[in-house]
Order: C-alpha cells, then sequence, then structure tokens
C-alpha cells in the first residue's frame, strides 16, 4: 500500500471567510494534506462600528461554513494587539506626516506571516497557506516570490516586504489559477463564498467612509487650496484625507478665469497647511526618480550597485521599467524609462525581474522631470 506523504503534513489555512481562502483550503484537501483553518482577528469592533461598515461577525460566521463544509477544524485567534502596536499605530504616524501609508502590506509582514506563523507553529503546523494570488518557489534552499498566473489579481504588490525566512514553508494554492476559476470551483463544491463580493479598501475600515473613520483618530485642521501659482481657490478639510493625483474630493469645480479641466492634487504642503492643485495633469504630476529606503529583498538577491528592473509604484500599475541604484545603506535610487504619475512617498515601490518579485521598499522622496 502506497502512502501519501502528504497526508502526514498539517497544514494552517488562514481562513478569512472569502472566496480565495475557501478554495486554497479545499485544493489542500484535495492534494492530501492535512488542513485545518485559523481565522485571525485584526480589529477590535465593538466601539467602532456604531455607523455600521464592520463586518468581523459575518466573516466569521462564512468561515464557520467553509470549514463545516469542507469538514475540516477551524480555530479563531485575536491578534487585535498586535495589530494595533505594528500596523495601525504606523498608519496614523504616516498621515500625521502629510503621507499616504499602505498599512496592507504591513499587515503581511507584521501579522499574517508573523504572529499568525507563531500560532501556526503552537498547532503543529508544517506549513501555512493563505488565499493570495501569488506564487512562490522553494528550490536548492532557495525562496522566491513569483507572479500570480492571473495578473490581474496578482497580489506581489502586498507581500513586498515580507522577509525571505517568513516565507520558508509557506503555500499559495491559487497560485496558477483565474480568478474565475476559483468562483467555479466554490460553486461546484457549494461553498456559501462563491459569489461573495471580493473585499475593497484598507483591511480595517472596510464599507465605512475613510474620511469619517480617520477623523476619529487624528484631529484635522482646515487650510487653503490653492494652485501652482499660490492663488487660493477653496478650503481643504486637512491635508491627511487628500492624496497626490486625487481629482475630486475637494470642492471646486469651474472657477472664473480659469480653464474647464479637472483639478488633480499635486502636493501636500505641510508648513503652509496648503493642498496645492493644478488645473488638469500637468508635468508637475509627472515624476522619473525616486528614493526608497527600507528595500527588503526576498530570495537570494546579489543586488549590484546599478541594475536594470520592473517597477510598480502602487497596485495595478503596469510594469515601468527603471534603473536602479542601491546606496550603502538599505536605500535605493529609482530612475524611470518614462516618467510615472502621482509616485506618492508613503507607499511602495515594488521591484521586479521578469516573473519574480524582487521586493521593494518605502517611497521617500519624489523628483520631477526637468
Amino acid at each position: 500500500m502506497q502512502v501519501n506523504l502528504k497526508q502526514k503534513k498539517k497544514i494552517i489555512v488562514g481562513l478569512s471567510g472569502g472566496v480565495d481562502s475557501s478554495v486554497a483550503a479545499k485544493l489542500l484537501l484535495e492534494d492530501g494534506y492535512q488542513v485545518i483553518g485559523l481565522f485571525m482577528h485584526n480589529w477590535e469592533e465593538e466601539d467602532d462600528c456604531a455607523g455600521g461598515g464592520c463586518n468581523s461577525t459575518d466573516e466569521w460566521q462564512d468561515a464557520l461554513a467553509v470549514a463545516a463544509k469542507l469538514k475540516i477544524p477551524l480555530y479563531s485567534v485575536n491578534f487585535a494587539a498586535d495589530y494595533m502596536k505594528r500596523v495601525f499605530s504606523y498608519f496614523l504616524d504616516e498621515y500625521k506626516k502629510g503621507r499616504t501609508p499602505n498599512p496592507d502590506v504591513l499587515c503581511n509582514r507584521e501579522i499574517k506571516f508573523g504572529p499568525f506563523w507563531t500560532k501556526a507553529k503552537e498547532l503543529g503546523a508544517d506549513f501555512i497557506a493563505t488565499g493570495h494570488y501569488c506564487g512562490i518557489s522553494h528550490s536548492n534552499g532557495d525562496t522566491q516570490l513569483l507572479r500570480a498566473v492571473d495578473t490581474n489579481k496578482d497580489q506581489t504588490y502586498f507581500l513586498n516586504q515580507v522577509k525571505t525566512k517568513q516565507l520558508h514553508n509557506v503555500l499559495f494554492p491559487l497560485a496558477n489559477l483565474q480568478k474565475d476559476e476559483v468562483r467555479k470551483i466554490a460553486e461546484n463544491e457549494g461553498l456559501v463564498t462563491a459569489r461573495k463580493k471580493d473585499s475593497t479598501g484598507i483591511c480595517f475600515i472596510g464599507e465605512r467612509k475613510f474620511k469619517e473613520f480617520l477623523s476619529t483618530y487624528l484631529p484635522a485642521q482646515q487650510g487653503d487650496i490653492v494652485d501652482l501659482n499660490g492663488k487660493v481657490l477653496g478650503k481643504h478639510d486637512g491635508l491627511m484625507y487628500y492624496t497626490l493625483g486625487q481629482r475630486k474630493g475637494f470642492g471646486i469645480g469651474g472657477i472664473k478665469g480659469e480653464s474647464q479641466n479637472r483639478w488633480f492634487v499635486v502636493k501636500k504642503d505641510l508648513i503652509k497647511n496648503q493642498l496645492v492643485v493644478s488645473n488638469g495633469e500637468t508635468d508637475v504630476l509627472f515624476s522619473n526618480e525616486l528614493i526608497s529606503s527600507g528595500i527588503n529583498y526576498i530570495g537570494e538577491f546579489n543586488a549590484a550597485k546599478e541594475y536594470r528592473a520592473t517597477a510598480k509604484t502602487r497596485y495595478r500599475q503596469p510594469d515601468a521599467a527603471c534603473t536602479v541604484f542601491t546606496g550603502n545603506d538599505d536605500s535605493v535610487k529609482v530612475i524611470f524609462d518614462e516618467p510615472q504619475r502621482a509616485i506618492t512617498p508613503g507607499q511602495y515601490v515594488v521591484l521586479y525581474d521578469g516573473n519574480r518579485c524582487l521586493g521593494g521598499g518605502v517611497i521617500e522622496d519624489i523628483k520631477h522631470e526637468k
């Protein structure tokens, strides 16, 4: 009798109550692993959901239904304290500085592949798995992060800060599937998550309005909205509510004596507390150079002083060809072949070599094409 060695391997799946993690668990069961689900509570909602929009309880109920259907154990763990300390405090600090952070990137490094892994080991896990759309290679002692087959859903951008050692013994079952295939598998299995809408936006805000949410944690200070010449056009509600490239939500429309193009945010002047906007997409909205700190390389990579790559400065952005210049510390300078729109400090630049995600770092500063 042939023994399936995978049956001896215990794998903990981050079961979120969504279709992707549901199908990831299903596929691992079919592949012969001993599968256990683990649901993460990352946000304490009791005092924060009076206006609605929080859905952790619903997600938990869906995760329970999926676990019951697949006949796998499901545990729940509360990481809210870790999340507040490791992710949310950083989120608030960045907004205080007038930057636009991406907490979902930190959540992966600090929670999903941090305390989650620790808890999985307590449960005897040999591997962990998630429903992320990305690939991974464990070969010759090296671990590399790869793009998913479904390039429209690829989530390597959000994993750019995960350390190589955190990805050891990690599996991504959806690496080779398109989203419609994932939903079809869920439907065929009769999972309650099959037609569930994809979650969007920042994880702990959910369906709540971002402006209302942020105002409960940070005091806003109104100031002037000015054009590139310093002419006052109106009032903003607080610089933290706006991001570079934004083209609506700041309350100015057609202005007498100005062309009737759309207005775009091009700068946030913290010293003067001014929101600087341009009439139309002017050159000032485009940059061809950035400085990034905290560069994290995933897997073995001998970074030369100068090397060619492609990069994204925001999720879903097409790859842009660039040259990367490494510093003496963990910083790099990235010069793009073509100017890029609305590169935003606080966000991440993520580097690629073909199908491989090399890693990334925080955007600290930008330079405009002369």
